[in-house]
């Protein structure tokens, strides 16, 4: 047996590699912001949050033409602004810098509020007028489609649940 051949050199695969992310500044938020859409986009939640919130200003844009009580219209404005504002805060990747709100279950929260919104809104829109001219129909319909994506949203979201562990005190 003969002793093993040493080196004076290391091998180029063998030297510790640096850590080349960055730590501070724009590079780091631009990294950050390139993996944080990642899951937004690829798991579904942008694609439903979209189609809720195109049916949200479809309905919007009938209702104007129709007249309806002010609710409806505020209920609509409501709803989609608060979808906005969680399609800005995935896509731009603000929820890593405010940490101490638990986004997921926030995002979850707005998803169950908005399916039952727009629900009791098409229930109020039904109940307001006797006779429901076709755009009228047609907003109502739409606001059913925001409804069943935000709620299909919101199963979506809970698969991020799924390898979570609870903390033992």
């Amino acid at each position: 047996m003969s002793a093993p051949i040493k080196f004076p050199f290391r091998p180029r695969g063998g030297q510790p590699r640096e850590d080349t992310t960055p730590k501070r500044g724009l590079r780091r938020y631009l990294l950050e912001l390139k993996e944080s859409n990642k899951e937004f986009w690829l798991s579904g939640h942008a694609v439903f949050k979209l189609l809720s919130l195109g049916c949200m200003i479809s309905a919007l844009d009938y209702f104007e033409t129709m007249l309806p009580h002010p609710v409806l219209i505020l209920l609509i404005c409501m709803e989609a602004a608060i979808c906005i504002f969680f399609i800005f805060l995935n896509t731009l990747a603000i929820n890593r810098y405010i940490p101490f709100v638990f986004w997921p279950m926030a995002d979850i929260f707005n998803s169950l509020f908005s399916c039952v919104f727009l629900g009791g809104g098409i229930y109020f829109a039904f109940k307001a007028r006797r006779l429901l001219p076709k755009p009228y129909l047609t907003a109502m319909i739409l606001m059913g489609a925001a409804a069943i994506c935000s709620f299909i949203d919101m199963l979506l979201q809970f698969q991020h649940f799924r390898g979570l562990r609870l903390r033992k005190w």
